[in-house]
């Protein structure tokens, strides 16, 4: 149901508002410890007990603001006006609209009593999946509130929030929209860490609070205001507040950004290194998170890549923090990934620990790696692994990532400009004219097939013999019977063998923890073994990409699976049968489902 005259940007409001109450409402209603109140008259039942009032809309109003009242947040949930005749008709119109409302939320299988399962959290990631849609359905003005969850999951990676060491440990966002970044950032930590976060528009940081309660996270503490003239979070002696981990999405270019603030007696110091330019406020930004990151703290912002090459006083600025070693690593994205902008972004990674001792900077140049998404780009499971697995174990991979030294950047004019160390583009393919006009396979054609001749080395013997002039080389069958002697060749034979018996050790060693999915097991810990363990079996299975196999693996769950695991896991197996869940018939049947899809690709290679 669309509300009339209102465009996503507006319905959301009344969409997750509702989607609030009712999540609060079953989860901790009648608890007097719960960390929500649902206060007398203030819950979803008392929503529902008005469907056909002549007053819906302002009865509701005043549940909301009963509910509002008992938990502070006045001005996060209330900010939706249910009795507006002018986005929801007036009479019984509205009557109608708000009834049917309410009675959407009002389903049997709506019931968020047992949501946040350990990791597994099916009523948050649905909040996100409301709040990526309207992302992308609101345009430039409203998309900054939202950033992908692959770019977050890569940040929070980066900075290494998973070998986060206690509870007492922080993270922040100093500009965090609706949250997302924030509660992806935190799910990473093997603690729960103290979350901070600001924003300055009252909407989106509305959003923030109801997200971080939807999220298990009620004790998040996220202010309102500019962060860059007003920051919140100070210490008794009035200095900023340091955090063990920072990240933030600001929004690109801002050229109001020093509306306020005056950088030349900023009392906090940001500026030391340099004033950004006065129409251009991403290094304002950047400043502040390097300012607010504890002497061992790590972040990671996005930025656009202008940071990286633009000159005068964000030069000066760049390599001032260059050579103070605070950047760690710089991580090029693909174009069109974000909402609102179709620039190409890339993630500064931070690190203040051990910075006098840095010698280099650590370049991935991932723009190539993406798949389309209606009219956005967006990072595939294997996109994201690759550089996470790139970024923590600095492996440098040809046209692709590398350790750049500082030398070398200094050289350069402390240009950061990606391009200028990894060529990330595709070999020219050379067109060899005499092979043309006189016939013959050039040599080097066919020595450029070497990782091939490496694993089947009798077949080139087969495939090609002896040209009639030095550097060129005769085909030695037809083209029609150059595939069917590569698929009868006993090496290829003795290839496809090794590849069917990687797949069936990686089958029997998690058959049985398949068939045997249980109530209360989670899902996301379960593809994350299988998922991991595949992954590491075929790293030593030569001429096959081992995040292509992890991405068919993660496609068949994202399209399929899960939700039949859910469902098992949630309800068991008996239950998941009676819904007709396909995986439920047999037992065997999760297994095998997952079988066919990994395994085929690889046996027609």
């Amino acid at each position: 149901m669309r509300c009339v005259g209102a465009d996503a940007s507006q319905y959301k409001d009344y969409v997750l508002v509702l989607l609030f109450v009712k999540y609060v409402s079953d989860k901790y209603a009648g608890d007097p410890h719960a960390v929500i109140e649902v206060p007398p008259g203030g819950g979803f039942t008392d929503m529902v007990a008005l469907r056909g009032d002549k007053d819906i809309g302002e009865k509701i109003n005043i549940i909301i603001a009963k509910l509002a009242e008992a938990n502070d947040l006045k001005g996060v949930i209330d900010v939706a006006d249910f009795n507006d005749p002018e986005k929801l008709g007036s009479g019984k119109d509205m009557i109608d609209r708000l009834s049917a409302l309410v009675g959407i939320f009002n389903r049997p299988e709506l019931d968020f009593s047992k949501n946040r399962a350990e990791g597994d959290d099916i009523l948050g990631d649905a909040y996100e999946y409301l709040m990526r849609h309207f992302a992308t359905e609101s345009g430039k003005s409203k998309g900054q509130f939202y950033t992908p969850a692959e770019v977050s999951r890569i940040m929070a990676k980066a900075i290494g929030i998973n070998a986060a060491r206690s509870a007492a440990q922080s993270i922040y966002d100093p500009t965090c929209g609706s949250g997302s970044l924030l509660l992806k950032a935190h799910d990473e930590a093997p603690y729960d860490l103290t979350i901070y976060g600001q924003e300055k528009d009252v909407a989106t940081r509305a959003l923030a609070r109801m997200n971080m309660v939807l999220h298990g996270c009620p004790t998040a503490e996220i202010w309102r205001e500019n962060t860059l003239s007003s920051p919140h979070f100070i210490n008794n002696d009035g200095s900023l507040k340091t955090f063990d981990f920072v990240v933030a999405n600001p929004p690109f270019s801002d050229k109001a950004w020093s509306t306020g603030l005056d950088t030349a007696n900023d009392r906090f110091g940001r500026f030391s290194y340099g004033a950004p330019p006065a129409k251009n406020g991403d290094y304002a930004y950047m400043l502040h998170v390097i300012a607010s990151l504890k002497t061992t703290g790590k972040g990671a912002i996005v930025m656009p890549h202008g940071v990286l090459f633009r000159g005068n006083a964000e030069a000066d600025i760049r390599e001032n923090i260059i050579r103070k070693g605070y950047i760690k690593g710089i991580i090029g994205l693909p174009a069109n990934l974000f909402y609102g902008t179709g620039i190409p972004a890339c993630i500064v990674v931070l690190d203040k620990e051990n910075a006098h001792a840095r010698t280099g900077i650590f370049m991935i140049d991932a723009s190539k790696g993406f798949i389309k998404d209606g009219n956005k780009n967006r990072l595939r499971d294997q996109d994201l692994h690759k550089i996470v697995d790139a970024f923590t174990r600095q492996v440098e991979v040809e046209r692709y990532s590398r350790m750049v030294p500082l030398a070398e950047i200094e050289k350069n004019g402390f240009n950061l400009n990606i391009p200028r160390y990894i060529d990330s583009s595709e070999p020219e393919d050379l067109q060899d004219i005499e092979a043309h006009l006189k016939g013959g396979i050039p040599l080097r054609d066919i020595d450029a097939l070497a990782p091939y001749w490496a694993v089947l080395p009798a077949l080139r013997g087969e495939l090609f013999g002896p040209g009639d002039r030095p550097g060129y080389i005769a085909p030695s069958v037809v083209p029609a019977a150059v595939k069917p002697t590569i698929l009868n060749h006993p090496e290829f034979a003795a290839f496809s063998a090794r590849v069917a018996e990687v797949f069936a050790g990686w089958q029997a060693a998690h058959g049985e923890r398949l068939r045997n999915i249980a109530v209360g097991d989670h899902p996301k810990q379960l593809i994350g073994a299988l998922a991991e363990d595949l992954l590491a079996r075929f790293a030593e299975v030569p001429l096959i990409d081992k995040y292509d196999v992890y991405q068919h693996l993660m496609t068949y769950w994202a399209e399929t699976m899960q939700d039949d695991v859910y469902l098992i896991a949630q309800e068991g197996w008996v239950a998941a049968r009676q819904r007709s869940c396909p995986l439920a018939w047999c037992r065997s049947g999760v297994l095998s489902s997952v079988g066919c899809v990994v395994r085929r690709p690889f046996l027609a290679s």
